[in-house]
């Protein structure tokens, strides 16, 4: 939930008022007036009555858990904001991704329901309010908590502690659609007027549609979860982030000694203090082939491979780098700054300048990631970091662009020490 009134919600409680739906119904009338891209998804979900939810709630499934006593005491400009909040957690898919969290990080207790909550909550609230939609006065906003803007709800996740500040966020609870854990009010999958997985794509289809088709209407957030979702997942996509993921998490990769945890050993050692061996966060740099025998269709597609690769990593932006190169590697572009990254080339290809600006930079990548056609001379030595190479396809008999005067020239292949993964 946005935030709301969830004091007065309470108060409400000993009179049992019945559900004001022509109240709700018009609050979401003025939410899809508000946000007219989003009025596909905010029609295909299911009100139902619930006073077991705290305030309004959604689940997987599409329905949208309602307090007849929340929807009592806050005003219709307010509820609208809350109508666009709730579907878009389930449109940004915050259940399979706070899924995904639960597993990978042992996040099972009700303080980490909260910790992932109040992440998907900062992801949405950053740009939700204002142009007809008013912010309620308990919005949880990255700005109200001291957070950057603009991140993902897994970069929320890592950066946002629980402690004092946050008990006054104990009464927070979108639901299992805002992180995928069950409540006890969920209908579950077999229960009436949920949507099937085909029909979830179907509206998350035509909301992306109404996006890319009205561009400049809609935050920047919103035309980026757009064009992801124009790109479904492909099995090459799991590939190249299943190998990213080998190669950072192996043996010596994104592990360096730390003082802020002394070693155990240091008890054997009276007066001394040893360092600790602790795994950081992987760095990655992606070099993308930008010469002249790339499309724009292919360098479109390398983009969307690199959000992917900060996915594969755990979101972590600030730790992946993107380095632009043809025959000569172009500027260090930080991934966390990343918005309309410049891909700049045309030219001939020799990746080997890219390697060489990639490791110098520092601190040095664990891990290099090349998206390209293969039509370049390849590093003599094998790199001190892990290297993967995502290799565009080429048909049989289509000449490189750099080396026209021999539409027969066969390049040589990726060389054995990198991991390589077919794209497209």
């Amino acid at each position: 939930m946005t935030g709301g009134a969830p004091a007065a919600a309470r108060a409400c409680e000993g009179r049992r008022p019945a559900l004001d739906r022509d109240k709700l119904f018009a609050a979401r009338l003025q939410a899809a007036r508000a946000r007219p891209y989003l009025a596909t998804a905010l029609f295909a979900l299911h009100v139902v009555e619930s006073w077991r939810v705290p305030t309004m709630g959604v689940d997987p499934y599409w329905r949208c858990y309602v307090s007849p006593a929340f929807v009592t005491a806050t005003p219709v400009e307010e509820l609208a904001g809350v109508w666009v909040h709730e579907v878009s957690h389930l449109l940004r898919d915050h259940h399979g991704r706070g899924d995904r969290l639960a597993r990978e990080q042992g996040m099972t207790g009700p303080g980490d329901r909260l910790r992932t909550n109040i992440a998907a909550d900062c992801e949405i609230n950053d740009d939700i309010f204002g142009d007809g939609l008013a912010e309620p006065r308990d919005a949880v906003t990255p700005r109200r908590l001291g957070l950057p803007t603009g991140r993902l709800m897994e970069e929320y996740v890592r950066e946002f502690v629980l402690g004092r500040s946050s008990q006054r966020l104990n009464w927070l609870d979108c639901g299992s659609g805002a992180d995928g854990l069950d409540r006890p009010w969920d209908l579950g999958p077999d229960g009436a007027h949920g949507l099937s997985e085909q029909e979830r794509d179907a509206v998350r289809f035509r909301v992306a549609q109404g996006i890319t088709g009205r561009p400049g209407s809609s935050p920047e957030g919103w035309r980026r979860w757009a064009e992801e979702a124009f790109h479904p997942p492909q099995p090459w996509r799991d590939l190249l982030g299943a190998a990213v993921r080998s190669a950072a998490s192996a043996a010596g990769a994104g592990e360096d000694y730390s003082y802020g945890r002394p070693s155990r050993r240091s008890a054997g050692l009276p007066g001394a203090v040893l360092p600790s061996l602790r795994r950081r966060p992987p760095r990655v740099s992606v070099i993308i082939d930008t010469s002249g025998s790339v499309s724009d269709a292919e360098l479109g597609s390398a983009l969307l491979e690199v959000a992917a690769i900060s996915r594969s990593v755990g979101g972590r932006r600030d730790q992946v780098t993107v380095i632009p190169c043809d025959a000569a590697a172009r500027l260090v572009h930080p991934l966390c700054r990343g918005e309309g990254i410049p891909l700049v080339g045309g030219g001939g290809t020799d990746l080997r300048t890219g390697f060489a600006r990639a490791l110098r930079t520092r601190p040095g990548p664990d891990v290099v990631v090349v998206l390209t056609d293969g039509q370049t001379p390849w590093p003599d030595r094998r790199p001190p970091c892990r290297t993967v190479v995502g290799l565009f396809p080429r048909h049989h008999g289509r000449p490189a662009a750099w080396i026209e005067e021999d539409p027969e020239y066969v390049p040589d292949g990726p060389p054995d020490w990198a991991r390589v993964v077919e794209i497209g």
